[in-house]
C-alpha cells in the first residue's frame, strides 16, 4: 500500500492572509519551497512540517494527511 502526503497548506496560508514569501520567511525557507510543498512536488521534513504548522497556529495533522 503506497500513500502520498496530502496537504492543506495553501488553504491555511490563505486563511491567515499570508503570501508564500511571508510564510517562507516565518519558517526560514524560500518561497519556492513553500510553492513546491503546496503543489505536492516536495515532501517536507518533519522539522519543516512542524514549523509550518506552528507558523499557521494549527496542529501538524491539520496541515498534512496521508492520501491513499
Amino acid at each position: 500500500m503506497t500513500s502520498e502526503l496530502a496537504n492543506r497548506l495553501k488553504e491555511l496560508r490563505a486563511r491567515e492572509g499570508l503570501t508564500q514569501a511571508e510564510l517562507a520567511e516565518r519558517v526560514g525557507v524560500t518561497r519556492k519551497t513553500i510553492n513546491t510543498v503546496e503543489n505536492r512536488v516536495f515532501v517536507p521534513s518533519t522539522i519543516l512540517a512542524l514549523k509550518l504548522a506552528a507558523a499557521l497556529e494549527v496542529a501538524v495533522e491539520d496541515v498534512f494527511q496521508l492520501d491513499g
